[in-house]
């Protein structure tokens, strides 16, 4: 009993975490923000669902495959997240107006120019 409310609980707080980041993705003004909602939100998610498959079929197959994968989510997902992010970047994709910092851009790396715009 306590089990299966504990797993319908990891169960719904994941699925809630997904339908954030879904609605980030939507809401968001940029790529960048639509992709930091992605990274965290449902990877965050995702292992919230499996935690609660855990708890629901508890057995040493599903311990290990469900433990396999929420280590792959949490390690892929965040470096998934900065490799597109920086590609974007790099890509030449613009910021949102609201964005105040450019880190990147301080360091020297700015995007390359579009291929129609002139060299300063």
């Amino acid at each position: 009993m306590i089990r299966q409310v504990l797993a319908s609980i990891l169960l719904l707080g994941g699925v809630g975490l997904v339908v954030v980041s879904a609605v980030g993705l939507v809401r968001l003004p940029d790529a960048y923000n639509r992709m930091n909602a992605i990274a965290k939100a449902a990877s965050l998610g995702a292992v919230g669902v499996l935690l609660g498959v855990l708890l629901l079929m508890p057995s040493l197959r599903t311990g290990v495959v469900m433990l396999l994968a929420i280590g792959l989510q949490l390690f892929t997902a965040p470096l998934g997240g900065y490799a597109l992010g920086r590609a974007a970047y790099r890509a030449g994709t613009p910021l949102a107006s609201v964005t105040r910092r450019d880190d990147l851009g301080a360091r020297g790396s700015t995007p390359p120019s579009s291929p129609g715009e002139s060299d300063p």
